[in-house]
């Protein structure tokens, strides 16, 4: 039985980072980095912990073990991370809603990663259910970006909620900017 919580011990941070390492694009094949997705950013644990305030990461676990998160990241966090920094200078120029993004009370999903034994098992959509059940009290939405030819990620997204504001290239590669509004009534 999977469970959906947020992250309360630095073993749950640990586990957070040996998922992520499994998923990054040097430790997978192109092929299957194209078929069942990848993570960009390598987080380490001081970061990792640092983000985990005052709005801990979204966990999955599965008989004690870490099978899936979604991490909380403030923009405050816009710098610390430097290839998610095109993406905070880019959010600041946005409008949704004829709004100015950078005006909205938003939070960025720093990553969200399912272990493989337990994809096509609703972790994904339970992970945002999860997140918007903690942080939706606090916040208007969410904003990420997805790599364009991370079809599977582009995919799971559209179908949790989340528009495509934008897209935008850097070094080579095609982000969309998506945002899940918590403010439209649910229909």
């Amino acid at each position: 039985m999977i469970q959906f919580t947020t992250v309360s011990t630095p073993i749950e941070l640990e586990g957070i980072l040996s998922l992520q390492a499994k998923n990054l694009p040097i430790n997978i094949s192109s092929e299957e980095a194209k078929e069942q997705g990848f993570v960009t950013v390598k987080h380490d644990m001081p970061l990792l912990s640092a983000m985990n305030q005052p709005y801990p990461h979204i966990i999955a676990k599965k008989n004690d073990q870490v099978v899936g998160y979604a991490l909380v990241m403030l923009p405050a966090f816009g710098n610390a991370v430097p290839v998610l920094r095109p993406m905070f200078e880019k959010i600041d120029t946005l409008h949704f809603k004829n709004k100015p993004l950078i005006a909205t009370n938003y939070f960025v999903m720093g990553q969200v990663c399912v272990d493989k034994t337990c994809r096509r098992q609703g972790v994904f959509s339970g992970l945002y259910q999860q997140m918007k059940e903690e942080m939706s009290s606090q916040f208007d939405c969410i904003i990420t970006e997805v790599a364009t030819r991370n079809i599977r990620s582009m995919n799971a997204h559209r179908h949790v909620g989340f528009e495509v504001v934008d897209t935008y290239t850097v070094a080579a590669e095609e982000w969309a900017i998506v945002v899940w509004d918590w403010t439209k009534p649910v229909l």
